[in-house]
């Protein structure tokens, strides 16, 4: 409990914030990839606590939001497959697709249940030999492992109704587009922090190396993330870029071995969609051929139609950090967390929901 108070001393906010003002001698714009991030940031006041020259964007933000409709359509026309038990995470129920959802399909009487973890959906495969189960498996490089464990222990059960519909996204491949794209310009990143205590602070070296551009891991308490900005502040004072981590009680350069080990023996990298961005080369996760049994695009025939978007959305254009959803001409209007329109209002820490119910309208 004492650590735990730590984070909300008011002395040691605003020793921060002076050190960021001290610092703050050049303009420097930062984007937070994490919408856990994003949500704190809101929620907190922590853009107003920084001089006029420090200004943070919202970038990629959550799997849910980040998942093309594409690929929403997918696991909609599974779900409706006959002896068939679509299992998923709760957000994902109710983010449109081309013309449905999971939310309608389970209305109109597709078998969806929500589960916590893809342990919950393994017993579902056990507790219901006579179906065929479905996990619904969107998620970055932190729910990967959880996965990967999952199809190990079915196949070592020797069970024969376990599929997973793979939606998995890797985060360093996606960075490295946005960079490139030329599209946004930032002088410092905001590493996630869950997924950094997966895959460790090394895979983001090259955006240091070969963008000059500092990244700094944070934690999700105000105190971590104003540690954070502190960080990346003073790099770019001193003209620095290296990767620093701000959550050292959860992240190490290497990661966390054994989660590693257990996704790599399991997945492989392969192309991925991304809303907003389209398909993006090495940022997926697929299962390896000697796990091809438990794959459910392979194992089940199925047609998701054509993909359509919804108009006047400019989700994929948020998630890119190019656009607040203030600039949504739909946002609170016609586009509210009991009536999304857009993925980025469904999901806990989509940007769209966190600036909802946090509103900022003076966004830097």
């Amino acid at each position: 409990m004492a650590i735990a108070n730590d984070f909300r001393r008011s002395e040691l906010v605003a020793g921060l914030v002076r050190s960021i003002n001290q610092h703050a001698t050049r303009e420097a714009r930062f984007m937070e990839f994490c919408g856990g991030h994003t949500v704190a940031i809101l929620k907190n006041g922590i853009r107003q606590l920084l001089p006029p020259a420090i200004a943070l964007t919202s970038g990629p933000g959550c799997p849910v939001c980040v998942t093309d409709n594409a690929d929403l359509d997918k696991a909609i026309a599974l779900a409706r497959l006959p002896n068939l038990i679509m299992a998923s995470f709760g957000d994902m129920l109710r983010v449109p697709g081309s013309s449905s959802s999971l939310q309608e399909a389970r209305a109109a009487g597709s078998d969806i249940r929500i589960v916590y973890s893809p342990l919950d959906a393994l017993e579902l495969a056990r507790t219901n030999p006579q179906k065929s189960v479905v996990f619904l498996a969107v998620g970055f490089e932190t729910t990967a492992p959880g996965v990967a464990a999952s199809v190990l222990q079915a196949k070592k059960e020797g069970l024969k109704n376990y599929y997973i519909l793979s939606l998995h996204k890797l985060c360093p491949p996606i960075t490295k587009v946005l960079l490139d794209s030329g599209e946004i310009n930032i002088h410092g990143l905001i590493c996630p922090g869950h997924v950094s205590a997966i895959i460790g602070s090394n895979p983001w070296q090259f955006i240091a190396r070969d963008y000059g551009i500092p990244c700094v891991v944070s934690g999700f308490e105000p105190l971590d993330i104003l540690q954070c900005v502190d960080m990346l502040t003073q790099q770019v004072a001193r003209k620095e870029a290296k990767v620093e981590i701000a959550y050292k009680r959860s992240v190490t350069p290497q990661g966390n071995l054994t989660a590693i080990k257990i996704m790599e023996q399991v997945f492989q990298p392969a192309p991925s969609c991304w809303r907003g961005v389209g398909k993006v080369a090495d940022s997926g996760l697929v299962l390896k051929p000697e796990f091809k049994d438990f794959d459910a695009e392979l194992n089940f025939d199925f047609d998701p139609g054509p993909t359509k978007t919804q108009k006047g959305c400019i989700c994929g254009d948020i998630l890119r950090g190019v656009k607040t959803p203030q600039e949504c001409k739909l946002f609170r209007k016609v586009c509210t967390p009991m009536s999304p329109v857009g993925p980025c209002m469904v999901s806990s820490e989509g940007s769209c929901a966190a600036y909802y119910h946090y509103g900022e309208e003076d966004v830097r």
